[in-house]
């Protein structure tokens, strides 16, 4: 997939092409409909398929007292977009002055003159231009008098409709297995490894510490069964993606005011140097809140017994 964020310096061999918009965060079943649409789209048409997104998030620069947290931020949601087979990402800068741009402005400017789009697949709750005022009626306006086809695909859910608003909500509840059903795989956190306390080591159980620069949306605090996969090794190679226990919190049994950590303890292994390494955990299953301790001895029974849980569960599952 070619990545590129000048509108005005598309790729001819992307010229012309089928288009969607959207922020895509997360990169969930609704969204994967939408750009599996696309890419279908575009083998119909025999033209490459682009999807066309934001950085920044649109509502952090117009309103970044509530702007949202974002379940895939940047590098993440690139390369889940890539995954769904699309041919091209436009990543447009959104800035305030680009963000006065009329709907029509903003479609004959990207749209028709950046992309030269001969199809554009989005979500019925598709909204651009000035203050969102263009919705799909207004698309499918501009289309027939610019010349390109539109294509709008109705809300995906079951029940209530998957968006990314819903699983902020339920990774904030810890309830992962929910995120990931909307998501269509568990909910991933990226990020570099880096020596913490020191204190899992002691205790018989060596934890992998994700640095504060981490890539995605923490969960609610607890333990959880997931994965760790070593993004440094190739698919295929011994040890890449590992069974894990997965620790999110601050450490209360040892009165510490750490900051909030993400930590992961690869199921039976005491042999690995994950340092300086960067690791993806994805977070499959609550196995129970974060607690305080009376004693040492409690707290190493306790991950005891959450260890074998989480070997349970992960020996039902095959990671994607």
């Amino acid at each position: 997939m070619h990545r590129w964020s000048d509108h005005t310096r598309t790729p001819e061999a992307l010229r012309p092409c089928v288009l969607s918009l959207g922020n895509f965060d997360g990169v969930h079943r609704g969204h994967k409909a939408v750009l599996g649409a696309l890419v279908e789209a575009g083998a119909r048409m025999g033209l490459p398929s682009v999807a066309v997104t934001f950085d920044p998030h649109p509502v952090a620069v117009l309103h970044p007292e509530s702007a949202p947290e974002l379940i895939a931020p940047s590098r993440v949601r690139d390369e889940l977009i890539a995954e769904t087979g699309v041919d091209g990402l436009l990543v447009i800068d959104f800035t305030a002055e680009f963000a006065q741009q009329s709907p029509e402005d903003f479609v004959r400017e990207v749209f028709v003159r950046g992309l030269d789009a001969r199809c554009v697949v989005v979500g019925m709750d598709t909204r651009f231009g000035y203050r969102n005022s263009g919705d799909v009626s207004t698309l499918a306006d501009l289309g027939e008098r610019l010349g390109f086809e539109v294509i709008a695909l109705d809300d995906v859910g079951e029940g209530e409709r998957y968006s990314s608003t819903v699983i902020r909500r339920e990774l904030r509840d810890g309830d992962v297995a929910e995120a990931a059903r909307i998501l269509g795989r568990p909910h991933r956190v990226v990020g570099g490894v880096v020596h913490g306390n020191h204190r899992g080591r002691g205790l018989g159980y060596p934890t992998a510490n994700l640095g504060p620069d981490s890539l995605g949306l923490v969960p609610a605090e607890g333990v959880y069964a997931g994965w760790l996969t070593r993004l440094d090794r190739e698919d295929g190679e011994p040890d890449r993606t590992l069974p894990a226990a997965l620790s999110v919190g601050t450490n209360p049994t040892f009165d510490t005011e750490d900051r909030r950590t993400v930590e992961a303890y690869v199921l039976d292994r005491d042999d690995l140097d994950l340092y300086d390494e960067t690791v993806m955990v994805e977070f499959v299953e609550h196995i129970r809140p974060t607690l305080r301790f009376d004693s040492v001895e409690e707290l190493t029974a306790a991950m005891a017994g959450d260890v074998e849980r989480c070997r349970e569960l992960l020996a039902k599952i095959v990671p994607a």
